[in-house]
Order: C-alpha cells, then structure tokens, then sequence
C-alpha cells in the first residue's frame, strides 16, 4: 500500500497530500478521461492549469493504459489548440484581448504577429514542449493568422512529443517514480510552479 492509498495522521493535516491521495483514488474513475481531456483542451485555449497534473497520476495508477492517456491528451490539446486559435483569428477584440490581458501581454501581440512571419513554427514546437503558457501561443497564432494548417501540424508534434515523452516514463518506471513524487511531493509542486511562472516571464520579457 502506498502513501496515495493510506495517509498517516500527519499528512491527513497536509492539504497537499489529500489532494494527491484522493486525486490517487480517483485516476480510474468513470469521469477521469473526461476530465483529463477537458483540462487538455482548455489549457491549450484558456484554462492556466497544464493537463499533467491528470495525466501523470492517471498513468501512475494505471500504467498499461498511460500512452494511451498520452494519445488522448494530445488528441484533446490539439482540438483546444484549435479553439485558441479561432479566438485569436475571429474574437481577439472580446475574450481574445481578455484572457491576453490577464497575463500581461496585451501590448505585445503585434510584436508576435512579426515574429510569426519569420519563426513560426518553431515558436509552436517550442511551446508545445515547454512550461511557456501554450494558450498564449494558440491565441497568437489565431491572430497572426499564422497558417492553419502548418499550426495543426506543428501543434500536434510538439503536444504528442510533450504528452508521451511523460507518459512513456511513467510506463517504464511507473512504481520508482511514483516512490518519488510521494516522498518529495511538496517540492516537487513548487517546482512545477516556478517552472509555470518562469514559462509566463519567458514570453513577457523575452518578446
């Protein structure tokens, strides 16, 4: 039995740890991959949350299944990414300049739209593969009007190379990574934020 399945009386006072015990209890529910996949689509679009906090104790707890989860990840990032881009392309002057605005990045969207004409599509192979907020690509994208269909490729290498490069890992050292994340769970989590906030800084100092 491990520490997702049996909590000792001090972690049950560690808010963390019963997210992760019961998030641990719930990665086999009957709503999960509807969930995993809602969170994919809307981080790729709006949602600031990335879909590895689902999928990597989804493919812990279930481990033959974890490319698969992979494959629908990116299935479902790559659809949000699409969403994102249409906001860009057709609603940027309503929730397109909204959801910009709440990150700090309404001034440099035209910045974008020059730099997309000459390193688009490393642009979004990078974000794809990195803690860079990826809406803010898919958004950019949209109102650059970068090609379409070039984005979808692009968006669905650099997802599917982020998605099962993680869920390849799990599958092969599921239970030795598992040990760890339980063991280190609070920094690992603060890692993971800063990592998040460093993604943000990239694109509002970098462009």
């Amino acid at each position: 039995m491990t520490g997702a399945d049996r909590l000792s009386e001090a972690d049950r006072r560690r808010p963390l740890r019963r997210l992760y015990a019961w998030t641990m209890r719930n990665a086999q529910g009957r709503h999960a991959w509807l969930s995993l996949g809602g969170v994919a689509f809307a981080e790729s679009s709006f949602f600031p949350i990335p879909p590895d906090v689902m999928l990597i104790p989804m493919a812990l707890a279930d481990r033959k299944r974890a490319l698969l989860m992979a494959a629908w990840c990116t299935l479902m990032s790559v659809i949000g990414g699409a969403f994102g881009y249409a906001i860009g392309a057709f609603l940027y002057d309503s929730v397109g300049h909204w959801l910009i605005s709440l990150y700090g990045y309404q001034d440099k969207l035209e910045m974008f739209r020059e730099v997309y004409a000459h390193w688009g599509i490393w642009i979004v192979l990078i974000a794809g593969v990195t803690p860079i907020p990826y809406k803010l690509i898919t958004i950019a994208s949209g109102f650059a009007l970068y090609n379409f269909g070039l984005f979808m490729l692009f968006s669905a290498v650099a997802r599917g190379a982020r998605f099962f490069v993680v869920a390849g890992l799990l599958y092969a050292f599921g239970e030795p990574i598992r040990a760890f994340i339980e063991r280190w769970l609070e920094w690992i989590t603060i890692g993971l934020f800063v990592l998040l906030v460093l993604g943000i800084a990239v694109v509002r100092y970098a462009f």
